[in-house]
């Protein structure tokens, strides 16, 4: 077992840190000593800032979107377009979505995707809420965001046949060759969803 070189506060700095998807416990490590280095200009801010997210903000009661208020900006935005709701599995969706501005619809937060193996059933995900939305009338799109997984599309057919009588057209995003990209760099699962999902030219 090896000794700790740092105080208690920077290694459970680093055990946090390390906790952040994309950092082990290598880069913890320098995320923390550059954070330590830079405690002015950093750290304190840093942890004013996580003190401040902690405190106030929260879930949308309307969407799933994280915000300091509720219901979120994006709900709250009256140059929205009401009849359009996009379902995205994830908060990080809806935000690349928001960035490449695809949209002006409303969005739909699942929290996740159905995966009997890791016991997630549509118990666990937002979409009783979806379909209460959706049968509430004034929508009449539904656009199913959802990644491109086996998880992904399971949920993207639970949610199709529980949306059924809503009488909102329910659509999905197209899969296929990405814009810039060369076919033999593309996986056999991708140009089998290009040539399926073939459009006019």
């Amino acid at each position: 077992m090896t000794q700790s070189i740092a105080g208690p506060e920077i290694e459970r700095l680093i055990q946090l840190l390390a906790r952040l998807p994309g950092l082990g416990p290598r880069s913890a490590r320098r995320a923390a000593l550059h954070l330590v280095k830079k405690k002015d200009t950093l750290l304190e801010p840093l942890a004013k800032a996580a003190t401040e997210a902690a405190a106030n903000v929260r879930l949308c009661s309307v969407c799933g979107n994280v915000d300091s208020r509720d219901p979120c900006s994006v709900c709250a935005d009256p140059r929205r377009d009401d009849t359009i709701i996009v379902v995205v599995e994830d908060v990080a969706d809806l935000w690349a979505l928001e960035r490449a501005a695809a949209t002006r619809g409303r969005y739909h937060v699942l929290g996740g995707s159905l995966s009997p193996l890791d016991g997630i059933g549509p118990e666990d995900l937002n979409i009783a809420t979806l379909v209460g939305r959706a049968n509430g009338g004034g929508v009449s799109e539904i656009i199913l965001a959802v990644n491109a997984t086996v998880e992904g599309q399971t949920t993207a057919h639970y949610i199709t046949d529980r949306l059924a009588g809503s009488g909102a057209k329910v659509t999905r995003l197209a899969h296929g060759v990405p814009v810039g990209g060369e076919l033999d760099y593309l996986d056999d699962g991708t140009l089998a969803a290009a040539i399926k999902s073939r459009t006019p030219f």
